[in-house]
């Protein structure tokens, strides 16, 4: 099979989980905790990274294999990364540092290149965004490079770019997938509030009322006064969606503590009334390192972009967003979107 030509925009750590994940599926084989080895006949080592773009000192000019372990990038080595022959390039500021990450980022003093002639260049056909939930701007900015380069686009920010009817309509007339907005984990706290939630609605129980609280040590906790009401906004909208009635529901990441590194705490309580209208609570504690879990589905998200340029599908695709992310245009139920998600890869 073709290799599947993958551009990044932003070399933090979910770019450093990702790359580490291609490789690590190459050495290690099955021993990887994916659901889906296989899509469309593509493993993920069929994937190759081809263009990268970033801003700091430390990642601009370096090799991809380097500057995915360059500070203040903290996610785990899992995997040791050959060299890959793909300079990270710079790309524009924008509103790409925060209070925060302006302290511990140095910007790197070389001239930006133009985007979209690189990734043309690179011969990349997909192209995912990692930047930092908070920078807003800037993922819109590439958007429409990678518009202009005529690659597909996948959003795993909190940005409204997938699911906006206007940007969906400007890939589909340029006969290009894009799918998103912001990622789900593998086992983030998200799909854990959704799962928990749908098992005891089928069960018969009345969910009373909600909440799911994040604190972490990446640099999106780090983001979290710019990307906080938007953050909120996405994830009660996404555990609203399992509940087939009107309940208060609180959700979203609430502060940084800089020392839990490249983990994250996730608390979700639930309250409501069993049979005999008795009350039951239940409190879950779930702690994960960030960036590790972006990648498995990040390797089903790209590898089924691949497939809906097989098919010629354009625009947004909803059985990948769906599946993966937790504002798709349409917000389904886990069981429905895995179904839908199956069927397409499957086609």
């Amino acid at each position: 099979m073709p290799k599947i030509k993958v551009g990044l925009i932003g070399v933090g750590n979910c770019a450093s989980a990702l790359v580490q994940s291609v490789y690590y599926y190459k050495y290690k084989g099955k021993d990887t905790g994916l659901k889906y080895p296989i899509i469309g006949g593509f493993s993920p080592d069929d994937i190759e990274f081809v263009c990268a773009f970033d801003i700091a000192k430390g990642k601009v000019g370096k090799d991809l294999s380097e500057a995915i372990f360059a500070p203040p990038n903290n996610s785990p080595k899992i995997a040791e990364i050959p060299k890959l022959g793909v300079e990270v390039l710079k790309g524009p500021v924008m509103d790409g540092l925060n209070e925060y990450t302006r302290g511990i980022i140095d910007v790197d003093s070389s001239n930006e290149v133009d985007v979209a002639d690189r990734i043309k260049e690179s011969g990349a056909e997909i192209i995912v965004n990692l930047l930092p939930g908070g920078a807003r701007l800037a993922s819109l900015w590439y958007a429409n490079e990678v518009l202009k380069a005529r690659c597909a686009f996948i959003n795993a920010t909190p940005t409204i770019i997938a699911s906006d009817s206007s940007w969906s309509e400007r890939f589909h007339d340029s006969g290009l997938p894009i799918v998103g907005d912001d990622l789900m984990d593998q086992i983030g706290a998200t799909f854990l509030h959704k799962v928990i939630l749908e098992a005891l609605v089928k069960r018969g129980v009345l969910i009373s009322e909600t909440y799911q609280l994040d604190v972490g040590g990446g640099t999106e906790s780090a983001d979290i006064e710019r990307v906080w009401g938007t953050k909120r906004l996405i994830k009660t909208k996404a555990i609203e969606s399992v509940i087939p009635y009107k309940v208060p529901v609180i959700a979203g990441s609430t502060d940084f503590v800089e020392f839990l590194g490249n983990r994250r705490d996730s608390y979700l309580w639930i309250s409501g009334l069993q049979f005999g209208g008795l009350t039951f609570e239940i409190e879950v504690r779930l702690n994960t390192f960030d960036s590790p879990n972006a990648a498995p589905i990040l390797l089903d998200v790209i590898r089924g972009v691949k497939v809906a340029f097989l098919r010629g599908d354009s625009g947004h695709i909803l059985p990948i967003s769906a599946y993966a992310f937790k504002h798709p245009a349409k917000i389904l139920p886990l069981t429905e979107a895995e179904k839908l998600f199956e069927e397409y890869i499957k086609e």
